[in-house]
């Protein structure tokens, strides 16, 4: 049976507009995918039980204290298990409360710029989700600045916006501190506990735009972090001794 994934598009906060439209893509994309995505923004979902199906949960552009507290205790158990995890834009403001979350994704949004046509830089070609993408990638999103540096944790990053491609008047104000050169998109690393079995995590700082849910560059570059999480062998629709995921 495919892979489950169970993307989460619940906000608490500042709710972008493109949610809509990016759950559709997904959905067109579940057969090129081979998976199955469950769409969700009820948080009552977040139980060990239900969780244990998934191959991979998606926080797509969720923003604010998405989840209570049996939630967030689900979800840092499912890591625990083996479970893989993607997360898009926004997600980065999502549980600032929960450490183990903020290791997932790499680092918190701290603020960004206004939209505008942008320049991004691919650090890795051989990654899945950038192999893609021109070595100098244009296009029109959010510039994401973050609380912290990811590669702090242990994160690889992946993309890194080109400071010089667009304007950011706040930043000759203010100490960045997401370190240089600036990231946009990485692999995370799993927020597990240290007898937990460690999946995979990914992370993309793109995605605000309704236009860019239509983008090909950009859906291959979704589609290629999907399906690096699911390659990391920790559940059952890969490896028979997973503790999580579709077994069906």
């Amino acid at each position: 049976m495919p892979p489950r994934i169970l993307a989460y598009s619940a906000t608490a906060e500042f709710r972008h507009d493109s949610i809509e439209a990016s759950i559709e893509a997904l959905k067109a994309k579940e057969s090129a995918l081979d998976v199955k995505f469950d769409f969700t923004e009820d948080k009552s979902k977040f139980t060990d039980e239900n969780l244990s199906q998934y191959d991979a949960i998606l926080f797509l552009n969720n923003s604010g204290i998405v989840l209570d507290d049996t939630g967030k205790a689900a979800l840092q158990n499912y890591f625990n298990l083996g479970g893989n995890f993607l997360a898009i834009h926004c997600a980065a403001a999502a549980l600032r409360d929960s450490p183990f979350f903020g290791r997932q994704i790499g680092a918190y949004f701290d603020y960004h710029p206004e939209i505008q046509e942008s320049a991004v830089d691919v650090l890795d070609k051989t990654h899945p989700s950038t192999v893609m993408l021109p070595d100098k990638w244009h296009l029109l999103d959010e510039m994401y600045n973050f609380e912290s540096d990811p590669r702090a944790v242990g994160a690889k990053i992946l993309l890194t916006a080109d400071e010089s491609s667009y304007q950011d008047p706040e930043a000759k104000e203010k100490t960045l501190r997401h370190g240089s050169p600036h990231p946009i998109g990485e692999n995370g690393v799993p927020g597990v506990d240290s007898h937990g079995i460690a999946g995979r995590s990914w992370f993309t700082g793109l995605g605000h735009c309704i236009e860019i849910w239509s983008d090909d560059l950009f859906l291959g570059h979704v589609m290629g972090g999907i399906k690096w999480v699911l390659q990391s062998k920790t559940t059952k629709a890969f490896n028979a001794n997973g503790n999580v995921g579709n077994a069906s």
